[in-house]
């Protein structure tokens, strides 16, 4: 089977709802909590090479393990963001939510909207700097019972809420007599 490049994707095509992206803010706001990370790296490489400058039986030459460390951790920085930005899309369904994230790991969600039971909008301190909010799912059963989607402008994050808010209130469960 040939697969032509005006097609879209299997997933576009089972929803009719076109996959959307993450605002492009967040990765900024993942690459400063990456950085927040990676100085909590850094400082004890840092203290190691401090505290080991003229201990003879040190195992590595000053530097080096500082070194090490903060160039990895800037390159991490700086490509896992994007990388993890590419990964991420949802689409809001009439029936359904259905996400994609994960770059090592590729994972697909589909949220049925009846299993909803409430909806959160959440920011921290650096999405609100950025206008970004964070739209968390809860939902019936064990197993991974809270879905976020990370990302969203608080005006569209409110909205998508207001929405699903709307359709658990007006399409209740029918259930069937015992």
């Amino acid at each position: 089977m040939s697969t032509d490049a005006s097609e879209p994707a299997l997933s576009d095509v089972a929803a009719g709802e076109p996959i959307r992206s993450l605002d492009p803010s967040i990765r900024s706001v993942w690459m400063i909590k990456m950085a927040g990370l990676s100085v909590l790296l850094f400082l004890p490489a840092l203290f190691y090479d401090l505290t080991h400058l003229f201990s003879p039986d040190s195992w590595l030459p000053f530097g080096v393990l500082s070194g090490t460390v903060l160039v990895g951790a800037t390159l991490y920085c700086l490509a896992w963001p994007r990388l993890r930005y590419r990964a991420w899309g949802f689409a809001l369904r009439p029936e359904e939510i259905y996400m994609e994230h994960g770059v090592l790991q590729h994972v697909r969600t589909v949220v049925p909207l009846r299993r909803i039971q409430h909806v959160d909008v959440s920011q921290d301190l650096i999405e609100r700097e950025f206008a970004l909010g964070r739209l968390i799912v809860h939902t019936a059963g064990s197993r991974s019972s809270d879905v976020v989607i990370p990302g969203l402008p608080l005006p569209e994050a409110e909205e998508i809420r207001d929405k699903i808010k709307r359709f658990i209130l007006e399409d209740p469960l029918i259930e069937e007599p015992v």
